[in-house]
This record gives structure tokens, sequence and C-alpha cells, in this order.
């Protein structure tokens, strides 16, 4: 399956875009951005040079990635989300040789109109809630909402939310997968996944 680019992007010389990756109306990619396989940037989207992107991510219409941003797989931008790469930013001062990295790790969604300031990690399968300002670091499966973001609690690589405490030790598993997590010191893990071995991270608990 080759790559779709709409006439009216813009791809640079030199931009790598895995099999089937889809580019739609007035994006930029720009030369030094490596994006994988089965990706979707939509309208307006622009990818700077410095910027790595896995398979299968869904980034929405009107979304900069700008240089330093690292998605790994599966990840999902929302509509008019916001990157950043100077913590201090200023017109009449050049700070390019102080980008700070931002990592989204695999499966994290970041809703439509969330700011994620940059020097941040955000955990695997983590959800940042519509309009949410992330300063500071995500954990894996956490759930994040306002400004500034804080946890509201855990959810599921699904997409639902866990019947967890926000701290301490505790078990639930996703009502729609029937996954077991597992919350150990306020760190969330998926121990046993019922579906693709994929997902097992974690030995399955003995019975």
């Amino acid at each position: 399956m080759d790559t779709t680019i709409h006439f009216s992007a813009i791809v640079d010389d030199g931009a790598v875009l895995g099999e089937g990756t889809r580019v739609w109306h007035f994006a930029h990619v720009c030369a030094g951005a490596r994006i994988g396989a089965g990706c979707s940037l939509g309208q307006n989207v622009f990818v700077g040079d410095d910027v790595v992107i896995g398979d299968n991510v869904k980034i929405q219409n009107n979304v900069s990635v700008y240089d330093a941003v690292t998605l790994e797989d599966n990840v999902f931008c929302g509509p008019s989300m916001v990157f950043t790469n100077v913590y201090n930013p200023r017109a009449a001062v050049t700070r390019k040789h102080e980008y700070r990295r931002t990592l989204v790790r695999c499966g994290a969604t970041i809703g439509a109109n969330a700011t994620i300031v940059c020097g941040v990690t955000i955990g695997e399968h983590a959800f940042i809630g519509a309009g949410a300002v992330v300063t500071r670091d995500v954990p894996a499966f956490a759930l994040m909402a306002g400004i500034p973001a804080r946890q509201i609690g855990w959810i599921s690589r699904f997409g639902e939310r866990l019947s967890l405490p926000l701290t301490g030790n505790a078990e639930a598993r996703c009502q729609h997968t029937k996954d077991l997590y597992i919350l150990r010191d306020g760190t969330c893990m998926l121990s046993y996944s019922t579906s693709a071995g994929a997902w097992a991270r974690f030995p399955e608990p003995a019975k």
C-alpha cells in the first residue's frame, strides 16, 4: 500500500513516510521528519524537521508537531492540540539551541485543544483530556484533566476508566477487554491481557 499525499500538501524532499501513511489537505512535512507506517496527518498539520513519529499515529486537523517531539506507535493527537519546544520564548531572543524534548509514549491520547508544555514525557496509554495543559511528566495509564493538568484517575489501553484509587495498591479489570490492571505504590501496570499477547507486558497472575 503506497502513501497518499493530497495535491495541496507539501512533503519536502528527504522526509520519510512509511507505507500506507496519508497526508491530507494543506499539510506540510519538513525534510528531516521520520514518519512510520499507517499514519494519518489531517488537514493543516505541520511536522518539523527534528520529529520522529511511529506507526499508526493519528494526528487530527490543525496540529503542529514541532522540532524535538517524538510520538511513539499508536499515539492520537486530537484536533488543534498544541506542542511547544521552547520553555520561555521571546521574539527577540533566539533559543533554538534550548529546545526541550517531548516524548509521547505508545498508545497515549492527547485530547482536542490540549497543550503540552515542552520537556515532558507522557506515559504509555495515558489520556490527556480536552483542553488540559500538561506541565510535568505523566505516568502510564494516567487520566489527566484541567489547567494545569492533574491526574483524576486511571484509564485502560482501550480507553475505559479503571476503578482504581490514585495511590496505594489495588486491582481492576477493563470492562471491555477484561484485561487486568494492577496498582502498586501508585504505579499502574497492565498485568495480564486476555487479548493479543503483544499487550501482555507482565506475567499472568498466579491462579
